[in-house]
Formats: structure tokens, C-alpha cells, sequence
């Protein structure tokens, strides 16, 4: 009988423990502004939305667009990492802007996009040559390897500084296509944001 009454008392104290203001998951479809709210200085949704929206429309601006949609065949270009020169950890999120811009100059039709599966293959067979190492002149031969004429990479630099139990980061991305033939950058961009941790 002693047992059963504790049981029934800690029945009873998890029930009410669940019931006094806990965390609840909730999905965005159920919470609109869940979105809007920064959880982290690090890079989410809404912040990868807002560099994205940024560069695009400046490459979709520029000259060397104009110039892909005057030829007769879309050119070839690569997408390769966006390095992370950043003391946060933010590959995941670089990853991810990378694969909305890919997609985005898929459905364009303006260029033919190499296959991501056999860039990286090409990336991991220099890596084990140069042991481990990879750097954007790497692009350019893997680049003519893949038959492609251009390549797209970036680079994301940041400023974090902390006072007390206050934290600023801004970020600082570069993006740029480079002609392989010649080396040189075609279009640049510059997209930046801040996020913080204030009291």
C-alpha cells in the first residue's frame, strides 16, 4: 500500500511539474514569429534568408549575368564551399546558403550547375594528395577538371567582441564568380549582418 501511495505521488508531482510553465515544442506552422526570434549569435534561418536574398540579387544584377544570358549555351560553373574564416560554427548554415544559391541558378536555366557529388569527390582526392589541404586555387583546378568555365565561392569573416554578459558578432560575407580561364573575379559581393546577446 506504501508503494502504491508513492507511486500516486509522484504520478501526481509530474503531472503537475509538466503543467507549471515548462518549455513546449512548437513547429512553425503553429507559431508564426517562432521565425522571427534569435536563439543564438550563430546563423539561422532568418539570417541565412536575408544573405541569400542579398547576394542573389546582386549576381542576378550584374554584368556577368548578362553576358551568360547573351550566349548561345549556358556556361558550366561550379559551386564550391563557402570557407568559414569565423570563430563560430556555422558550416552547417554556409552549407546551407550555398545549396539555395545552387538551386536558384539551377531553376535560372542561365548556367549549367556541376554536380555537387562529383565536385566533392574531386575535393577529397586533392585533400588525400595535399594532405588535408584546400584552398581556392584548388577550385580552379578542380573547376577545369569538372569542363567548368566559372566558378562561385565565398567566404564569411566575423567580428565578435563581448563586455560583461552582453555579445555582439557581425558577420562579413563575400561572395564572387571567377572567370578559371583567367583568374579573374567576374562579380563580387559584400553581405553583412549582426547578432547579439544583450542584457
Amino acid at each position: 500500500m506504501k508503494k502504491f501511495a508513492l507511486l500516486v505521488l509522484i504520478g501526481l508531482l509530474v503531472a503537475v511539474g509538466a503543467g507549471c510553465g515548462g518549455p513546449t515544442y512548437v513547429r512553425g506552422s503553429e507559431m508564426k514569429e517562432l521565425d522571427d526570434y534569435a536563439m543564438s549569435t550563430g546563423l539561422d534561418k532568418r539570417d541565412l534568408e536575408q544573405l541569400f536574398d542579398e547576394n542573389i540579387n546582386a549576381l542576378m544584377a550584374s554584368p556577368v549575368v548578362e553576358k551568360w544570358k547573351a550566349e548561345p549555351e549556358p556556361p558550366i560553373v561550379s559551386l564550391f564551399p563557402i570557407a568559414n574564416d569565423t570563430s563560430e560554427h556555422v558550416r552547417d548554415e554556409l552549407d546551407a546558403l550555398l545549396a539555395k544559391m545552387e538551386t536558384t541558378l539551377i531553376n535560372s536555366g542561365i548556367v549549367t550547375v556541376v554536380d555537387h557529388a562529383r565536385r566533392d569527390q574531386l575535393i577529397e582526392e586533392i585533400r588525400a594528395q595535399q594532405g588535408g589541404a584546400f584552398d581556392e586555387a584548388n577550385s580552379a583546378q578542380v573547376g577545369r577538371q569538372l569542363g567548368a568555365r566559372y566558378f562561385l565561392t565565398g567566404r564569411v569573416h566575423d567580428a565578435a567582441e563581448r563586455t560583461g554578459d552582453e555579445r555582439r558578432v557581425q558577420y562579413f560575407l563575400f561572395m564572387k564568380i571567377v572567370e578559371l580561364e583567367t583568374g579573374a573575379i567576374r562579380w563580387q559581393n559584400e553581405a553583412n549582418l549582426t547578432k547579439g546577446l544583450v542584457d
